[in-house]
């Protein structure tokens, strides 16, 4: 008698942690018809986040304008972040009636800012975009420390597109066309018309920053139709322990000279006399090796690993270590899927 299949986890049900945030997948390959700001999309997901144990109900949220503002934005900057997101119409790939479809929505609803400086915001997610979101059964994952150590809104975007796809069990690239890759990158019209300068100003950057600071070696491959670009292939595989060791190692270094670092210009560094910052301990412990988390996928489809991952380490914490963390991970695991079954 055959298994009956699995239903897929709802983007919904996943839960954000200390360390990531989630952000549903119809919201992350947008097509930006409104172009948006690096700070507009961190402050966004962050809002997503605030929401997130009642986003796809007709409620009013609220967050303090410090969890958005950070250290280094004014009010004013942050008041025009929410009136960007306001106005940003974007366009998200939906099934309707068992139809592909394109729905046009707000990404921000009407809000409220309290006048004072730590006062708080009143917030809305738009109807149309609350059904999007309830209906969703695919995520990126978000790690925080890299959302907000990536340097540009292209870079941002890369991460997040690869964090979606990361988890897909038989796949490892995608084929897109280049109109379709400006879309989601929100290159601004007439801006990086040439396939060189989009290159050279917007894509090399991202994947050599992604590639860096990320858990995934990322690459984007041109595709000529003729003699013109017309297509590119994105490719993602997961890095072995030394190269998942390294890419926390740089999250480490200051701000001003990681992107010289990821696109290897040592001597931009060199003169900056820059050093990594000292006494730093690796909060997340020993790596597990890519073949764990490929057997976590196939033993146990429908979950969310990166989750379940984060409270095996929680549950760990304080505990002896473990000879081998992969099997140890994996036995949590198993526990986990049978106290919890989808």
């Amino acid at each position: 008698m055959a298994k009956p299949l699995r239903t897929p986890l709802r983007t919904v049900e996943a839960r954000p942690n200390a360390e990531s945030l989630v952000k549903p997948g119809e919201l992350v390959d947008l097509i930006e018809v409104t172009p948006l700001t690096l700070n507009d999309r961190r402050i966004y997901n962050l809002l997503l986040e605030n929401a997130w144990d009642a986003i796809d109900k007709p409620v009013t949220h609220v967050i303090a304008k410090a969890a958005l503002r950070g250290s280094h934005n004014s009010n004013d900057r942050l008041g025009e972040s929410l009136e960007r997101l306001m106005s940003a119409i974007v366009k998200v790939a939906v099934t309707r009636d068992g139809e592909a479809a394109v729905e046009r929505v707000q990404l921000l609803g009407g809000n409220l800012e309290a006048l004072k400086a730590n006062g708080l915001i009143e917030y809305e997610i738009p109807a149309r975009l609350r059904r999007i979101i309830g209906d969703s059964t695919v995520f990126a994952r978000l790690q925080r420390e890299v959302m907000f150590a990536l340097s540009s809104k292209y870079a941002l975007t890369l991460y997040e597109m690869v964090q979606k796809r990361g988890n897909l069990r038989w796949k490892a690239s995608e084929r897109l066309s280049l109109d379709s890759l400006r879309g989601i990158l929100g290159v601004p019209r007439g801006k990086l018309t040439s396939w060189s300068n989009l290159r050279l100003r917007a894509i090399d950057p991202a994947v050599a920053e992604v590639s860096a600071l990320s858990d995934y070696v990322v690459e984007v491959e041109p595709i000529k139709t003729g003699r013109a670009v017309t297509h590119v292939e994105l490719r993602w595989w997961r890095k072995d322990g030394d190269a998942t060791a390294a890419a926390d190692r740089a999250l480490q270094f200051s701000r001003v000279g990681r992107r010289p670092r990821a696109e290897g210009r040592a001597e931009e560094l060199a003169e900056a006399g820059l050093r990594p910052r000292p006494g730093w301990l690796d909060r997340m412990g020993v790596p597990l090796r890519t073949e764990t988390y490929e057997t976590a996928r196939l033993r146990h489809p429908g979950y969310d690993i990166y989750q379940i991952e984060s409270e095996w380490r929680s549950w760990a914490a304080g505990k002896p270590a473990a000879d081998d963390p992969d099997r140890a991970f994996l036995a949590f695991f198993r526990k986990f899927a049978e106290a919890n079954p989808l």
